[in-house]
């Protein structure tokens, strides 16, 4: 498959429940590139690059999130992949 890039946001009970480094270690367990940070408002966003399957798992893992994480929207824009990530970040 292509490799793709993905911006998202997350909505829900996503701050507080260590949805951030539940989501580094899935990326890396992947091997998607990218990054994750909260937002003011409560939400969480993030950038995912990878192989289109492996980001997409991780996006469908987002649905749901870690085991305190009550999502109630993920919403993510298909980019075009630039590759300027070298590992996954929690900013």
């Amino acid at each position: 498959m292509a490799n793709v890039r993905a911006h998202v946001f997350i909505y829900g009970l996503v701050q507080g429940v260590f949805f951030r480094a539940h989501m580094q270690d899935e990326a890396i367990d992947l091997g998607v590139s990218g990054w994750v940070r909260n937002l003011q408002d409560g939400r969480v966003e993030a950038v995912l690059e990878g192989d289109e399957e492996v980001v997409r798992r991780l996006l469908k893992w987002c649905e749901k999130g870690p085991p305190a994480a009550r999502v109630t929207d993920v919403k993510p824009t298909f980019e075009k992949h630039k590759g300027e990530f070298s590992g996954f970040s929690v900013l």
